[in-house]
């Protein structure tokens, strides 16, 4: 399998509000799971770049038939169901508590976020190594704002 990267899927993760890591995030909770990484990208710019999904809260308030429906134009057929929950688990948490562990102008604590992603339903070992391979260095930098907007 090639490996998926931010720059391949046009995403900039310095882009203002920290969209940029949240749709590194969301692109690596796709590419993470066991379905084909060509509808794991195409669920992807779907969700992204069709349909505006571009931040946690837009997800979150994402009704949970229309991510299903956006999940299987994009070849999702038998998990769409379940995705689309915890896609919008996702979302709902990334907008309530990630501030708990960023504070603007500090550098992450990246092992402590990692311990956080991995208490998402959804995310495991693949998913957070695939997104901290490249979004840690620059959190361990610190950011004026808030990550993931």
């Amino acid at each position: 399998m090639t490996s998926v990267t931010p720059e391949g899927l046009g995403i900039d993760l310095q882009e203002a509000q920290g969209r940029g890591l949240y749709k590194w995030l969301l692109a690596s909770f796709l590419v993470g799971k066991r379905i084909r990484s060509t509808v794991a990208l195409e669920a992807y710019r779907n969700l992204v770049d069709r349909h505006g999904l571009n931040c946690p809260r837009r997800l979150a308030r994402c009704a949970h038939r229309d991510l299903v429906r956006l999940l299987g134009q994009a070849g999702y057929a038998r998990y769409d169901e379940s995705t689309a929950r915890r896609l919008k688990t996702l979302g709902e948490r990334l907008e309530s508590e990630l501030h708990q562990y960023h504070t603007p102008g500090q550098p992450m604590d990246v092992d402590k976020l990692k311990v956080w992603l991995l208490s998402f339903d959804g995310i495991g070992p693949k998913t957070s190594e695939i997104f901290l391979r490249e979004a840690g260095p620059l959190l361990q930098q610190g950011s004026p704002q808030s990550p993931m907007c």
